[in-house]
């Protein structure tokens, strides 16, 4: 029964706001971060889940996830079209009405898939990408989502995950693996980054739409929400100047992009642990993740894996170093919902967060490699090379991010230059 608690629910109101905003921030995230030629082709991946993944959850996205239980691992479709919610409907959190609820998790069902497209960037075609957002969701998301957060098995196991580091983080960085390798390395160099300063709008807009990402996740305000929210920037701050440091001292120069992708890793890491740990262990959370975080991408550029925009080593790692600092961190006293990690007295609890997070990185790599090789068979995954010759904005969408020179504007231009 619905108990409306009106600052609740207007707090969850902002909070879902806040991570609508962070799609579009991953736009501009990854818009800087591809050449000149690509820019509008990543853009429009982030923007089309705004779209799509909202008709998909009211469909039955939402139902799979929040209604019934198929062997703990998925829901049923009970909630399909929204049917049967109303007014006084409640949310799992009674003070806040369901359609509050349903409008929060869509905005992380949104982002997720698009985090995945950071890696297989200038290499996928439109109509691949478009099945590919939709069996991801439904395959991999959906089910994870439910085993997590609905009632499914790990659940009920006990495992943790306070916003996402296995629902979100942990299986979108191993899909981005799962695709890099079974798409290929791009035939074209790309000239990217070709706008630091989008980066780092997408960066800001990012790291604020993280506070209701995180602190949201409580679902009320109380101690626990300020908790949460605290850790997310102490985390993002630590682990940015971390892998500032790190990279200054291996690359010799302090670089802003480096400060970037650290504040971005120290977010994701920090995630799942944000409103069950204390403010020391996101300072911890957050230089862990830095450090880490950068080796594994230096490690990836070592392998060859074409992870065009680091979504493995930030993301996947990142999620899956947070569930198990989370194992060891977790602490009663900061959140007594939550649990006792290692250093306070519970190893088993330690044992099922790294289980869980090794099961979702099995199946999460395992299905989205598996989508890929169907979605072949029926259209083309990767572009050609003349489409990627061409850049992706005008071959595949026939548009362009930014003004394009012919040959005879740069002379008019270089004789105007001249004359003046």
């Amino acid at each position: 029964m619905l108990h409306l608690d009106t600052g609740n629910t207007g707090f969850m109101i902002l909070c879902t706001s806040l991570v609508m905003l962070m799609t579009p921030g991953l736009a501009f995230f990854y818009g800087g971060l591809v050449g000149r030629k690509n820019v509008l082709a990543i853009m429009i991946q982030s923007f089309v889940s705004m779209g799509w993944t909202t008709v998909i959850w009211y469909l039955y996205g939402y139902s799979l996830c929040f209604s019934g239980d198929w062997h703990g691992v998925i829901g049923n479709f009970h909630y399909a079209f929204l049917r049967g919610i109303n007014l006084s409907t409640p949310s799992p959190n009674e003070t806040i009405p369901a359609f509050v609820f349903i409008a929060y998790q869509m905005m992380f069902a949104i982002i997720t898939p698009a985090l995945i497209s950071g890696a297989f960037t200038n290499r996928v075609t439109f109509k691949a990408y478009m099945l590919f957002l939709t069996g991801w969701l439904t395959f991999v998301y959906f089910p994870f989502v439910h085993m997590v957060w609905g009632g499914g098995f790990l659940q009920q196991w006990g495992v943790k995950d306070f916003a996402g580091g296995i629902v979100v983080h942990n299986i979108a960085g191993v899909a981005a693996l799962a695709s890099v390798i079974y798409v290929g390395k791009r035939r074209v160099q790309d000239r990217g980054p070709h706008s630091i300063p989008l980066v780092a709008l997408g960066t800001g807009l990012l790291w604020f739409g993280w506070y209701g990402f995180n602190a949201g996740s409580e679902m009320r305000v109380d101690s626990v929400t300020a908790t949460a929210f605290l850790n997310t920037d102490v985390a993002a701050s630590f682990a940015a100047v971390s892998w500032l440091l790190v990279a200054w001292l291996n690359e010799k120069k302090p670089k802003l992009l480096g400060l970037l992708t650290g504040a971005v890793a120290g977010l994701a890491t920090v995630t799942p642990a944000a409103g069950y740990v204390s403010p020391t262990t996101a300072v911890i959370i957050g230089i862990v993740s830095g450090v880490v975080c950068y080796y594994a991408v230096e490690m990836k550029n070592k392998l060859q894996w074409d992870d065009a925009l680091d979504v493995w080593g930030v993301h996947g790692v990142g999620g899956f170093l947070g569930i198990v600092m989370l194992g060891i961190f977790a602490n009663k006293e900061f959140n007594p919902e939550g649990a006792n990690g290692l250093l306070y007295g519970d190893p088993v609890f330690l044992l099922k967060q790294v289980t869980a997070v090794v099961f979702s990185s099995v199946w999460a790599f395992a299905f989205t490699y598996a989508m890929l090789r169907i979605i072949d068979a029926f259209t083309p995954v990767k572009v050609s090379e003349a489409s990627e010759e061409i850049g992706l904005d005008e071959s595949l969408h026939g548009e362009h991010a930014y003004e394009q020179l012919t040959d005879e504007d740069v002379v008019h231009k270089l004789v105007e230059s001249v004359r003046h």
